[in-house]
């Protein structure tokens, strides 16, 4: 069993901001039912260019609710500069954390967040970044995605990697490359 926070419970039993916003400003889904979350955030501007609404729609564990309510309750009041330096640490922390194995829920809201955000400004619709190359291709994991994490969230191990992005946790062809990548973080610290 989980050990889960007060807040996590709450934001879980009462999640904030479900549903959908008619005509958003900003949209993406991220996220495969494949690996059993996916989550797609919308958001409204008001006339002061500040996030005046946030909604999200998940398929996923508790601990990926609550993460999506939390994000929407973080948003709501930001510009969009100040919403995109959001981190999974910062939303997990909201939560009063979350257990290691559930840490990529908070890096699916903070991807779904910016991916929203580059939609706005770029007037597209794709749900991640298509220049990234892919890391692992059995949950959809770039490169770029976990370089992040790692560097956003010091990890060290494989096995943390795979606890915050998935990557490696399929065919784990991709353990390699993971590494590759923690030993080129190691060496910039």
């Amino acid at each position: 069993m989980w050990n889960y926070s007060d807040t996590m419970m709450d934001h879980f039993r009462n999640p904030r901001n479900v549903g959908k916003i008619d005509d958003p400003d900003g949209t993406a889904t991220v996220g495969t039912l494949a690996c059993g979350d996916a989550l797609t955030f919308s958001f409204k501007l008001g006339p002061d260019g500040r996030i005046a609404e946030a909604k999200f729609q998940t398929f996923g564990c508790a601990s990926a609710i609550a993460s999506s309510s939390a994000l929407t309750e973080m948003v709501i009041g930001k510009t969009l500069d100040e919403a995109r330096k959001i981190t999974n640490k910062e939303i997990a922390d909201f939560l009063g954390g979350l257990p290691p194995q559930k840490m990529h829920c908070s890096v699916m809201g903070r991807e779904a967040l910016e991916a929203a955000i580059r939609n706005y400004e770029t007037g597209e619709n794709a749900d991640r970044n298509l220049e990234d190359e892919m890391l692992c291709t059995c949950y959809s994991v770039s490169e770029n995605e976990v370089r992040r994490v790692i560097a956003e969230n010091n990890l060290t191990t494989v096995e943390e990697v795979t606890n915050f992005t998935k990557a490696g946790g399929g065919c784990g062809k991709c353990k390699p490359k993971i590494q590759a990548l923690l030993d080129e973080a190691a060496a910039l610290r």
